[in-house]
């Protein structure tokens, strides 16, 4: 049996304010990864190849709406990190695509 009470709400807000404070430090972790990895060439081509890979810049189009779905959830994931690049290290998305072009 569970000791969770659904009529507690302080321990539900208590619980909410926790999850709110995980969730901003996961998201503060991640922009802290992505601007790490976009401040060195390797870290810029290894990010560039997951967008790449992920279809950002890809029709999705299919006639087998299975695999359509599975490339637009690959898609999403690109779009997620792409996303992620551009709110840690904007200035050097340039940089980065002109090393992607060479």
């Amino acid at each position: 049996m569970s000791d969770h009470d659904p009529l507690d709400t302080t321990g539900l807000d208590k619980a909410r304010e926790s999850r709110k404070l995980r969730d901003k430090l996961a998201d503060q972790s991640d922009v802290e990864d992505i601007k790490w990895l976009m401040s060195s060439k390797r870290g810029r081509r290894i990010l560039w190849r997951i967008v790449e890979r992920a279809g950002v810049f890809r029709l999705s189009f299919n006639t087998n709406s299975m695999t359509m779905a599975f490339s637009e959830g690959c898609k999403n994931e690109g779009l997620r990190t792409m996303a992620l690049i551009h709110a840690a290290s904007p200035e050097l998305y340039p940089q980065m695509l002109k090393e992607a072009n060479e």
